[in-house]
């Protein structure tokens, strides 16, 4: 099935401040959680973000907090989002099936979430190249893991030109030139 932007939403999981030193390809992963973020905001399809308890793993990073409003932010304290009351509510109430899931650690909070949400009959899509871990094994376990329980494995290439569906139109124009190039 081919994500939609009027049924999808993007969920960023956990890419917080005191976490990220410690990731595999932090840089990356959070460059290319931002470019997603950038584009959802610009074809207006829905974004949440987790924060595992921000006490003491601090924001989300700037590079992808500061392209959103306060309110796309959810505290959490279980590993899976879809575990968190709050967060659930959030994520039920945009009234999207598709999530497109980004984040740390791929086989923790990323991996429970994204099978939780999938058990409670989401489709879920896991953007590979905005993923990681502490450890290549562990984010190397984790697709795979997901990919076995019938989680969709995407890049954010692949998200983004399903998001757009067609060329030729403004919004591609303008994707394009500022995100394909």
């Amino acid at each position: 099935m081919l994500i939609r932007a009027e049924t999808s939403c993007l969920l960023v999981v956990d890419f917080q401040e005191r976490l990220m030193p410690a990731i595999h390809n932090a840089d990356s992963v959070v460059a290319n959680g931002a470019w997603l973020v950038q584009i959802a905001q610009r074809l207006k399809i829905p974004v949440l973000v987790s924060e595992q308890y921000p006490k003491g793993l601090g924001p989300t990073v700037a590079a992808i907090r500061d392209w959103l409003p306060a309110a796309a932010f959810m505290e959490k304290m279980h590993f899976s989002c879809a575990a968190e009351l709050d967060c659930m509510r959030r994520i039920d109430a945009l009234g999207r099936q598709q999530i497109i899931v980004i984040g740390a650690e791929a086989h923790v909070c990323v991996l429970q979430t994204a099978l939780d949400l999938q058990g409670a009959g989401k489709a879920i899509y896991l953007v590979a190249d905005a993923v990681s871990s502490r450890s290549p094994r562990d984010v190397e376990l984790a697709v795979e893991r997901m990919r076995a329980e019938g989680v969709q494995v995407v890049s954010r290439e692949m998200v983004a030109f399903e998001w757009l569906h067609r060329s030729g139109t403004d919004n591609f124009r303008e994707i394009s030139r500022e995100f394909l190039r």
